[in-house]
């Protein structure tokens, strides 16, 4: 009994160190998708406005332009831009990137990723890590730039894609991450990034006539890839919002879940610590009335 006692004590203590922890990355968390929120926020407008001309410039194009980013192509190689966190601890965030990614190779480049024209780029440590496995390329230069987050890291990303883009070593560009939509949610996203689409351009904008000065070819070649930056950098903040709502929630989760069996544990202890005195009280009479009777 004394050994029950000692077991069921030392979980609880394990227990309530654990829940300290918890409770300490729940705050911490929260702090941090305060600021996260706050820049998706403010972003999230100012992206969704720019995709909307950037989609209705290509629609429109008028001319002998030929914007090179939206060129179509046959699809020959595909790169596929992996957006994860650095670290574990927040559900199913990870995972559900990494199963989306799983999924879109599966459901549309099957076979060429059998021949080896799947690349991988990772942006975070845990979506590389979930796809040790895999067979084709995997490029983990950007892996680590969630650290320090800011436009100028993204946009260096973003211009190595699109110069890559532009010499044909990709056909096609994909992005998979997390869309923020609150603390408690966040919707695995996978977006064509390149070539530039038109799918995403609302109809009040489609019919949006612009004037060009000096000339179209030369606004269009600046302002193109400042608006693929601006697009990818939201990507990042997206995803970086999800983490941070997501590893909330899980430690807010965990937390709970301590508590209760914080409770059930005292309960054991309590009942352990009634059995074993209760036991003792017996041994004290039945050793007193054998004293008694002889």
């Amino acid at each position: 009994m004394a050994a029950n006692l000692k077991e069921v004590r030392t979980r609880i203590v394990s227990v309530k160190s654990t829940m300290q922890i918890t409770k300490a990355m729940k705050m911490v968390s929260a702090a941090k998708l305060r600021r996260a929120t706050d820049k998706i926020v403010q972003i999230r407008p100012y992206s969704s406005q720019l995709t909307n001309v950037l989609g209705n410039i290509v629609q429109n194009l008028q001319g002998e332009v030929n914007l090179a980013l939206a060129q179509e192509r046959e699809v020959k190689k595909v790169l596929i831009v992996i957006v994860s966190g650095d670290k574990g601890l927040c559900g199913a965030f990870n995972s559900n990137v990494i199963k989306l990614a799983r999924n879109l190779i599966a459901s549309e480049y099957a076979e060429l990723s059998e021949k080896g024209n799947v690349e991988l780029l990772f942006v975070g440590k845990k979506a590389a890590d979930g796809f040790k496995a895999f067979k084709g390329a995997m490029n983990k230069d950007h892996m680590n730039i969630l650290a320090k987050l800011s436009f100028e890291s993204a946009a260096e990303v973003a211009q190595s894609i699109m110069d890559s883009f532009e010499k044909k070593q990709y056909d096609k560009v994909h992005v998979v991450y997390n869309m923020f939509k609150n603390a408690a949610s966040q919707v695995p996203t996978a977006e064509q990034f390149l070539p530039v689409s038109t799918a995403g351009v609302q109809e009040s904008q489609q019919s949006a006539d612009y004037i060009f000065l000096p000339d179209q070819a030369s606004i269009l070649e600046s302002l193109v890839p400042k608006i693929l930056k601006t697009q990818f950098f939201r990507y990042l903040l997206d995803s970086n919002a999800s983490e941070h709502g997501a590893r909330m929630t899980a430690m807010d989760k965990a937390t709970e879940n301590a508590n209760d069996l914080l409770k059930e544990l005292s309960v054991m202890y309590n009942r352990a610590r009634q059995a074993a005195i209760t036991t003792e009280l017996s041994e004290i009479v039945s050793g007193a009335a054998a004293l008694s009777a002889g």
